[in-house]
């Protein structure tokens, strides 16, 4: 199995390389990775501690753990790799404690090796569900305590299929499973895997932090003014536009702020077709505040629309990839999305704590507003709670990890 895992590793490879011909995801997933090697910083002195993500989404998870450990160890030097380019690309829109950040080299025996013995982590962290074998096998042979953070499984994953011994191997080089739920500690469990502790979803910490943090941009805040009855929005497709906008627009909201997912041309301007009422994009407000439907334009201003709506709507669960709907919980937003969202175990929560709302038409849209809008107070005040009540993973992990802090 070895032996088919570096060969499929190699045809990835290749495969990114023709894509790269045509596809810009892919072009930038090589030229992001061109000259790697000479660029990677000499470290010496210092105790090295690797964390790994997938992309943004991952990084953000691991944020607050590196926060508090930069906090505990000022001098240790962080190192971030990133498999995706959405994940690099944007990462340095974040506040953040890295030392050094590049892309992960293709996961071959030679990369992983040269690497790993570049750097010497003392400890490596892996985000929610990246393992790459070779990469996991060198730091074993190195010594470095190997953990994974916010592990999120499910039975679908290769570790737990009848071809899955060479993966079930990798996961057992792990010194420690930091799951964010009871499901993943019993799957580890199924395979003879116990080194593992509850602590759930760090993004739970992570958007309090950024709710602490957080600056209102004035011209949102202008465009609101006093208006109390704002409906967000957030990252939608245009499936989830097509949902939510006509339900929206026939209501009495006073406001309603759009922030698309993608914000190309043909997307906005495909939004802008479908809005009967005065609208105006945040590039375009200067002024006058005047008009009805804000459409973001714009990266970055999510969270201060987040902050300041009473309602949202999260798009990605009509492709089943949910946005972050801890973004509008935690400021006491109930949250509706689309039916797709069982990859995300806190779109389940929500829905159980009576504050989350999935749909999968107009009508059902319309459905869930209306319920949202006759019990608001109680429902705000339980999103809010709900974050509040599940943050901390962070911390447990740091003084797991690091005892000797």
């Amino acid at each position: 199995m070895a032996f088919i895992y570096h060969f499929a590793i190699l045809l990835y490879g290749l495969a990114i390389r023709i894509a790269s011909l045509f596809n810009p995801k892919a072009k930038q997933w090589i030229a992001g990775r061109k000259d790697i090697w000479s660029q990677l910083p000499t470290v010496t002195g210092k105790e090295v501690v690797w964390f790994h993500c997938a992309s943004l989404g991952e990084f953000d998870q691991g944020l607050p753990v590196m926060n508090l450990l930069r906090a505990k160890k000022p001098d240790c030097f962080i190192l971030v790799t990133f498999f995706s380019p959405s994940g690099f690309l944007h990462y340095h829109k974040r506040n953040h404690p890295a030392d050094y950040v590049c892309y992960l080299p293709l996961d071959t025996p030679v990369n992983a090796r040269r690497f790993v013995e570049h750097f010497k982590p003392q400890k490596a962290i892996f985000v929610k569900y990246e393992f790459w074998s070779n990469y996991i096998f060198q730091l074993c042979q190195q010594d470095t305590k190997i953990y994974s953070i916010s592990t999120l499984l499910s039975p679908k994953h290769r570790f737990f299929k009848w071809y899955g011994g060479y993966f079930r191997k990798t996961l057992s080089q792990f010194d420690y499973f930091f799951v964010q739920n009871q499901d993943t500690q019993r799957l580890l469990a199924s395979i003879d895997l116990h080194n593992s502790m509850i602590t759930g979803d760090n993004r739970y910490d992570r958007v309090l932090e950024n709710k602490s943090q957080l600056k209102i941009d004035d011209k949102l805040q202008q465009f609101v003014g006093t208006t109390e009855n704002v409906f967000i929005v957030g990252s939608s497709w245009p499936m989830d536009e097509a949902i939510v906008l006509p339900g929206l627009l026939a209501s009495t909201f006073e406001k309603i702020i759009i922030a698309p997912h993608s914000i190309d041309e043909d997307h906005v301007t495909g939004i802008q077709k479908q809005i009967s009422a005065t609208f105006i994009r945040y590039t375009q407000l200067e002024n006058d505040f005047s008009a009805r439907v804000l459409i973001l334009d714009t990266i970055g201003h999510l969270a201060s629309c987040y902050a300041l709506g009473k309602f949202a709507y999260v798009g990605g669960g009509f492709s089943g990839s949910l946005h972050n709907i801890l973004e509008p919980a935690v400021f006491g937003l109930p949250v509706i999305f689309g039916p797709k969202h069982n990859r995300f175990p806190e779109a389940s929560a929500f829905i159980e704590n009576g504050f989350g709302f999935s749909v999968a038409t107009k009508e059902e849209f319309s459905e869930a507003l209306h319920e949202i809008v006759q019990d608001l107070e109680n429902l705000s005040q339980k999103a809010s709670a709900f974050v509040e009540l599940n943050k901390g993973a962070s911390q447990k992990i740091i003084d797991t990890i690091f005892t000797d802090i």
